[in-house]
């Protein structure tokens, strides 16, 4: 049942699979063709929507609104799932400590500046950047700060991915430190831009300081969906 407090983390959700879905990265519009016509439109379509490090920077004037449209547009099936999944085992919460207005403007704001930070940081790329993860992300440091002592499931692949329960402040910091080792690795070309996820983390863990300073935090027991880490991929 959807909570009357949280509507903008379903809202988020619900759009972002519709727009999946009728576009051609779901590969299910008739509209799109199908082999090279399907390829062909999906490259155009992330390079309209998806964030071009190259031409943010020196580029159209309306390269400056896809940091806000790449927040919206996934990859693949897998990308949308994992993403999703996040936001709703994470989102609800924030937003219900935060209010809507506050954490739509918290979302599409932390993302905006995590999609850029990768940019600056690769202002040299062609390549177009897309996904909800650097918000996301965000959502995830802002959760650590208000709910550090909330039980997050997890699954360990090095424990045959048995579920088991620890704080969020173990949980998050450990996903934190693997995305950095991650982005230390990363090889040049398509990928996961790991780096987003770290500026989106840190962007959101200070916000949520600076807005609630030690006031309102939370330490409740929830449950916590495992999931695949929230990815933004680099595409061609």
């Amino acid at each position: 049942m959807i909570s009357k407090s949280t509507p903008m983390t379903y809202a988020l959700i619900v759009l972002c699979c519709l727009l999946f879905l009728l576009g051609p990265a779901g590969g299910l519009n008739p509209a799109y063709g199908s082999g090279d016509a399907l390829l062909a439109a999906q490259r155009a379509y992330f390079r309209r929507w998806g964030v071009i490090p190259a031409e943010l920077f020196d580029g159209p004037a309306r390269a400056a609104l896809t940091p806000a449209t790449a927040l919206f547009v996934h990859g693949s099936w897998v990308h949308l799932l994992g993403n999703m999944l996040f936001l709703y085992v994470f989102g609800a919460m924030t937003e219900e400590r935060m209010g809507r207005v506050q954490f739509t403007l918290f979302y599409v704001g932390c993302g905006y500046l995590a999609l850029l930070g990768y940019a600056a940081a690769n202002a040299a790329s062609e390549q177009s950047l897309v996904g909800a993860s650097g918000a996301i992300s965000a959502v995830l440091g802002a959760f650590l700060y208000l709910f550090p002592g909330a039980r997050v499931t997890s699954l360990l692949p090095f424990l045959f991915f048995l579920p088991l329960r620890f704080p969020a402040w173990v949980v998050l910091p450990f996903w934190a430190a693997l995305q950095w080792l991650a982005a230390g690795r990363a090889p040049q070309g398509p990928g996961v831009a790991y780096l987003a996820h770290l500026v989106g983390f840190g962007l959101g863990f200070v916000v949520a300081w600076m807005l609630f300073g030690r006031v309102n935090r939370g330490c409740p027991r929830v449950e916590a969906a495992p999931a695949p880490a929230p990815e933004g991929e680099n595409l061609p």
